[in-house]
């Protein structure tokens, strides 16, 4: 994340996790949790306010979470009840050890080279027959928007860029609105 991007969320933290608490997730849950095992564990990885790790943390799956800004990370910590990690993609460095890993709406802020590395650490953290959910914007540039840098994607785009870099493969892709 640039320091631009993670300089707009350290100074709009609370007002950037009221207004995303209360987002329902429930048709993006319903394709995620039943590829998860039972009690699985889960990194929300970029979790901003923490919304979905609390929402897996409730269906009893283990949840872990990280955020790269600090006064996110703090907040998502009070509102998770548990440590929530102050860290970026690029510092992600595990082996087999996540069921699922959710990146909604995180991933689209790691500038466009840098991902390949990133859809790398992702899939090292990943046990065997894990899965990973990801979510951009959709398009095909690198744009500064309301103080923050995006990375978008098209299908192909995405596509491209997992089937050169990684072992893993798209099960599913949608766009919603």
């Amino acid at each position: 994340m640039t320091t631009k991007t993670l300089s707009y969320y350290n100074q709009n933290a609370q007002s950037f996790s009221d207004s995303t608490l209360n987002v329902d997730m429930s048709a993006l849950y319903a394709e995620f949790l039943p590829l998860i095992p039972k009690h699985g564990h889960i990194l929300d990885a970029g979790c901003g306010s923490a919304r979905d790790a609390m929402y897996f943390k409730q269906q009893d799956f283990t949840v872990s979470a990280f955020d790269a800004s600090e006064k996110i990370a703090k907040l998502a910590s009070n509102y998770l009840q548990q440590a929530v990690e102050v860290k970026t993609f690029q510092q992600l460095n595990c082996t087999n050890k996540y069921d699922g890993i959710w990146c909604c709406a995180s991933l689209l802020h790691v500038p466009k080279v840098e991902l390949p590395q990133v859809f790398l650490k992702l899939q090292n953290a990943l046990k065997p027959n894990g899965v990973l959910y990801v979510s951009f914007k959709y398009g095909d540039t690198e744009r500064v928007h309301n103080g923050r840098e995006f990375t978008d994607l098209t299908e192909q785009l995405l596509s491209d860029l997992i089937n050169q870099h990684t072992q893993l493969s798209i099960m599913k892709h949608w766009q919603s609105s």
